[in-house]
């Protein structure tokens, strides 16, 4: 038989240990909203189309002069990255988006240590001595975009600058991870209007009438990247 005293005794532990379990759990969503709170501002800077990153890694990222800086925003990406996103387009007279240039620097909250990235691209690619995976891909206009993504934050910036985007886009991704415990990474996008290729979304994905010329289109939109992308580290 288990006394009135020790079953009191026995539901203040469990109180106690589920105080101290809401405790830690408070303790970590208030140090998130105090990150959030100190990440809203940029840290790179941009110097003509230059982007200037003193860490994270520490380099230099040249664009072409052509390209038109959107401008940047930092945010919690879903509220587990600390995201931070700069745009360049290449435009026409009628602000119809050619080219586009998507540089982000990332790395996962303190408060969730489980998280990792987990890029599995058998195909690499070298810039400036960085090793970056590669993946590529068509895109049309209306494909939907999920809430609250690294891709709606990026459009709203483009079309908050007038700017228009085309029917569909042909993009390649590089994504560069800087610490062996891949919870932090250099990712760059560069796209091109689809439409000079002659093609659609659909004729160019998978099943579509032209999709056997998709590598071809892939590999020279990597090249191309190599080409108009210039990286070189810098002292932090």
């Amino acid at each position: 038989m288990i006394s009135r005293e020790s079953g009191l005794q026995t539901r203040m532990m469990i109180s106690g240990k589920v105080m101290r379990q809401s405790c830690i759990v408070l303790f970590f969503l208030a140090c998130g909203a105090l990150l959030l709170g100190q990440t809203s501002v940029p840290e790179r800077t941009v110097i003509n189309n230059t982007i200037v990153s003193k860490r994270d890694p520490s380099v230099r990222i040249e664009l072409p002069r052509n390209a038109q800086y959107v401008g940047a925003e930092r945010w919690a990406l879903y509220g587990i990255a600390d995201c931070e996103l700069h745009a360049f387009v290449e435009a026409n007279a009628q602000k119809e988006v050619q080219r586009l240039y998507w540089v982000q620097f990332e790395q996962y909250l303190p408060s969730r240590p489980e998280l990792h990235h987990t890029y599995d691209s058998p195909k690499h690619a070298t810039i400036g001595g960085l090793d970056f995976y590669v993946d590529a891909w068509v895109r049309a206009k209306d494909a939907k975009t999920q809430a609250g993504s690294d891709r709606e934050h990026i459009e709203k910036m483009i079309a908050a600058k007038g700017y228009k985007m085309p029917a569909a886009m042909i993009d390649v991704r590089l994504v560069h991870l800087l610490d062996p415990a891949k919870r932090k990474e250099l990712m760059i996008i560069y796209g091109e209007d689809l439409g000079r290729t002659g093609f659609t979304a659909d004729q160019l994905s998978d099943g579509g009438s032209a999709y056997d010329r998709w590598p071809t289109f892939a590999n020279g939109l990597l090249e191309r990247a190599k080409t108009e992308i210039t990286i070189a580290a810098v002292k932090p």
